[in-house]
């Protein structure tokens, strides 16, 4: 049978509630949405855009066997009532990390976390039982639902955690308490929050204030900002302090890679040890990437050659890199889908993928890139800077959506081939009347921006047909 992840009791010890309606339901699961409850979870009302225990009804019928409430006078069925039901999410978390013996790993960073956190969830899923951030359930609500969903018999864990201003990771590292903590790579996103791109690797450092005595600080040794990472965790609780990228003398060091259409591969020296590693993902930024896993993994207790076995069964997740050849009227096109998020580092990043990526058939490189946002006074500026990646790349035709992307569209040369379109719907009109056979074609931009159902309906096959449907 499988083990219970809540009892009743072990949920009223850790919230400190009532409960009522029921002494004696077990959860197998912790949920905050019905539309993805399964039976047998404690459903936790939230407060957003609606107020969460308007479901709690349909949460029962969907067979939840509790509900976490701040009012008993919500629906029917047993509930947890407590005054502050995040703050009892919150009290759930803390009491699933003290009764696991988990190996914990919080991963932070301006561009790469999600990634690097995908993957080194498969590293720790390929040497034991593992536990891991859903998706990008990286903010104030993310981070502790993920804590409370952690079964007591988890091995290693790796959470996510993102911000938008300074305190939040701080927030969330303390909750955690991870054994390892990780910063990708710092960037500029969130400049119109944060200020400046000190201000946002101060935030990022806040991760290693969560350290667990001797705990492990890992930041990327190539960054412009190591040497700031480097001295914040100097004054936690970190008892070792291990670099990580492509710079000769760091810690982990990646010391030969390429990357193509087929994925990338290469060799990187852990701690001294060289080991060869190869990957589906594409793209030079996969280099710093592998070097993030690598030094988490043996930070973790991890061999770097069980690292190097488990990284070559990763592949990118929807939106992150992947690439699929795309039937239509004309032909087929390289469908490059980096459409999850962006932001002028990633953008780039991006750009490089499409670069490495040959067309066929005679068929061109176009990019279709959508406005980053959260960038404040320096947003047109980012946005034009982007204009020699495009050529350094040697793309033929770009289109660009939203109001910000009018920047970058004024600082292309004329020998690239522009389309600008003010939206989503627009620029896959224009998309779908510009594309040759054998054409590759990146799709990239902030989720605001809507390119992510441009990629949708190229990977469906709807942008082709009367409407061009989302």
């Amino acid at each position: 049978m499988t083990e219970p992840l809540w009892t009743a009791r072990e949920a009223l010890a850790a919230t400190g509630g009532i409960l009522s309606n029921g002494t004696d339901w077990v959860a197998q699961g912790v949920s905050i949405d019905t539309r993805s409850l399964k039976p047998n979870d404690l459903f936790v009302v939230l407060k957003d855009q609606r107020d969460g225990h308007e479901f709690v009804p349909d949460a029962m019928a969907r067979g939840a066997v509790s509900a976490l409430v701040e009012s008993e006078r919500c629906g029917p069925g047993p509930h947890l009532v407590v005054p502050d039901a995040l703050e009892g999410l919150r009290a759930l978390a803390r009491a699933a990390r003290e009764r696991s013996h988990a190996v914990r790993v919080a991963v932070t960073g301006s561009v790469g976390k999600t990634s690097v956190k995908e993957a080194l969830a498969a590293v720790f899923r390929s040497v034991g039982r593992a536990h891991w951030s859903e998706k990008s359930y990286n903010n104030h609500w993310g981070v502790p639902l993920t804590l409370a969903r952690m079964p007591r018999g988890t091995e290693r864990a790796v959470f996510e955690m993102g911000m938008n201003h300074a305190g939040e990771i701080r927030e969330l590292t303390t909750l955690v308490r991870p054994h390892v903590a990780l910063v990708t790579r710092i960037g500029p996103a969130h400049l119109e929050h944060l200020g400046s791109m000190e201000a946002i690797a101060d935030a990022k450092g806040e991760i290693f204030e969560g350290l667990m005595p001797d705990g492990v600080a890992l930041y990327p040794a190539d960054d412009p900002y190591a040497e700031r990472l480097s001295s914040h965790a100097k004054q936690t609780a970190a008892g070792f302090l291990l670099d990580f990228g492509a710079t000769a003398g760091s810690a982990v060091c990646v010391t030969q890679f390429e990357s193509d259409a087929g994925g990338s591969r290469g060799r990187v020296s852990v701690l001294g040890k060289e080991v060869r590693f190869a990957i589906s993902a594409v793209g030079d930024h996969w280099a710093w990437n592998a070097a993030a896993i690598f030094a988490a993994g043996i930070a973790s207790g991890i061999d770097a050659e069980q690292v190097a076995d488990a990284l070559a069964t990763v592949a990118p997740e929807q939106g992150r890199g992947k690439a699929a050849q795309i039937t239509f009227p004309d032909g087929s096109f390289t469908l490059l889908d980096d459409s999850y998020n962006a932001n002028p580092v990633s953008m780039r990043a991006g750009i490089s993928v499409l670069a490495a990526t040959a067309p066929q058939r005679g068929g061109r490189r176009v990019a279709v890139l959508g406005e980053m946002l959260e960038l404040g006074p320096e947003a047109a500026r980012l946005h034009a800077g982007l204009a020699d990646a495009l050529v350094s790349a040697e793309v033929d035709a770009v289109v660009l959506c939203g109001k910000l992307m009018k920047h970058l569209h004024d600082a292309l040369p004329a020998g690239i081939e522009t389309i600008y379109a003010l939206d989503a719907t627009a620029a896959l009109g224009a998309l779908a009347e510009t594309l040759n056979d054998g054409d590759v074609v990146l799709i990239k931009g902030s989720n605001a921006s809507g390119v992510h159902r441009i990629a949708r309906a190229l990977s469906e096959g709807t942008a082709f047909g009367q409407g061009k449907d989302f």
